[in-house]
């Protein structure tokens, strides 16, 4: 990073200017010098990444020469379909179509980068494996390097923006005064400014403003997503979208560190969900965003995804989410020859744990779960297993406020609108910030692959109307 110490006048003035150095605003940054633009990155924390460093690394593409090679059959439409069910038809579908249209290109984009991609998985939302696994640090540094080996881009840490400026101010957005080691700096932009400055889930404020259910979950995601660029552009009348379908994510370990997010999603290898009585109470098919609403409203808003041997055994060794070893090891899983055993171990009702099992193998054995209707591990797909191979084993389990998937109001070409759907002229936005995208619920790997297609998107509509993209 080049230190704002190190600045000189002419670096306060240039073609584009992007806030926030997570994968969206990386993305936004290279874009926009691939098309000739000069581009300064502000930065409010130490090092860049944001919350995507902390992610699993997944992006959801669909017909992929990885998905072929591994006789995965998957298109754009079917992508389209899958996105609008488990947002519940409550997307914004020309955001939707923009993205399936383009994901391949992405892809394609990623890949000439350098990001290479170990695994396909089958993930919340998806009716086929369409979850791309990488090292999402690893996609930070390519970033990174690329958009310093354009020699068109800038990038100041420690830059913490504090207002949007406009043109008289009431026009066009043209800039932004930040606050630096050194001082206030003001930085204009020829052709406008992209927020790419995450979500709000480490701010207490606008999360019991919008979102006051969320209260008894977990708070995570990267240090600096305050929601500083959703109130600057609400100063200027940006419109909202999804607030009230902000969810938790369900999986997480109830002793996970603010830097270190301890989750696994057993249930879509098989395991069932059980709260401190030994019931069940929900579908383990489902979105592990509607999962996790269901545990807050369990005592003590603490669950337990129960296990045996053989779902154990198809755990994805190096594969966030499925890679249960290491769990075993740091002492995060009880184990037990008994059910019996098991629910001594967490504190559970033993005889209903027992019972809870006994229905529910009965129910694989018939084909489908008597209770709740689970017909598949995830998402409808996937086969139900029997857990009856001990040793059994238990994960404790909390929902987390992650990242919020909500926000801004904006175009298939990124440009911010205000509440009365008008475009706020030289204001772009990508990644979390925005709203529209995923609706009332979320599909594993599309959180990172709309950050970075429409930052790229954004980078080049800036580009363009600063007169450098043609």
């Amino acid at each position: 990073m080049i230190s704002p110490r190190a600045r000189t006048q002419e670096e306060r003035e240039t073609d584009v200017l992007v806030i926030g150095g997570g994968l969206a605003g990386h993305c936004a940054a290279i874009a926009a010098a691939e098309r000739g633009a000069r581009v300064v990155l502000l930065e409010k924390q130490p090092s860049i990444g944001g919350s995507t460093v902390l992610s699993g690394g997944f992006f959801a593409f669909a017909d992929t020469p990885v998905q072929r090679s591994l006789g995965i059959a998957d298109t754009a439409e079917l992508f389209y379909e899958d996105l609008r069910k488990v947002g519940g038809c409550d997307n914004d579908e020309r955001l939707l179509r923009a993205f399936v249209d383009g994901q391949r290109e992405l892809f394609d984009w990623l890949v000439e980068l350098g990001v290479a991609f170990n695994a396909v998985e089958l993930s919340a939302g998806q009716t086929v494996p369409r979850s791309h696994q990488t090292n999402a640090a690893r996609v930070i540094e390519l970033l990174a390097a690329a958009a310093a080996g354009s020699g068109r881009v800038t990038s100041w840490s420690q830059a913490a923006v504090q207002r949007l400026l406009r043109d008289g101010g009431t026009g066009p957005v043209t800039g932004v005064r930040a606050t630096t080691p050194t001082g206030v700096a003001t930085v204009e932009a020829r052709g406008g400014v992209v927020l790419a400055t995450g979500g709000f889930s480490r701010s207490e404020t606008l999360l019991r403003m919008f979102v006051p259910g969320q209260a008894r979950a977990l708070r995570m995601g990267g240090a600096g997503n305050t929601g500083d660029g959703l109130r600057m552009a609400w100063q200027l009348g940006a419109g909202f979208r999804d607030m009230g379908y902000v969810k938790g994510t369900f999986g997480t370990h109830p002793l996970t560190g603010p830097e270190r997010h301890e989750i696994l999603l057993v249930f879509y290898l098989g395991a069932v969900i059980v709260n401190r009585l030994g019931f069940r109470f929900v579908d383990e098919s489902a979105s592990y965003k509607i999962l996790g609403d269901a545990c807050l409203e369990q005592p003590g808003a603490i669950a337990y995804q129960i296990f045996d041997q053989q779902v154990m055994d198809a755990s994805r060794s190096g594969v966030p989410l499925f890679d249960l070893a290491p769990a075993l090891e740091r002492g995060l899983l009880f184990r037990a020859q008994t059910l019996q055993g098991l629910a001594d171990l967490c504190g559970i009702d033993g005889e209903n744990l027992v019972d809870t099992l006994r229905t529910y193998n009965s129910g694989v054995d018939a084909g489908r779960d008597p209770v709740f209707g689970r017909d598949g591990l995830c998402n409808h797909a996937g086969a139900l297993v029997r857990l009856d191979c001990p040793p059994f084993y238990a994960y404790p389990s909390t929902s987390v406020v992650l990242a919020t998937y909500c926000g801004l109001t904006v175009t298939p070409k990124t440009e911010v609108l205000d509440v009365f759907g008008d475009k706020i002229e030289g204001l772009f936005a990508a990644g979390e910030i925005v709203g529209g995208f995923h609706g009332s619920a979320y599909m594993t790997g599309t959180s990172l692959g709309k950050a970075a297609l429409f930052g790229r998107v954004a980078g080049f509509n800036a580009a363009r109307r600063a007169g450098t993209a043609h």
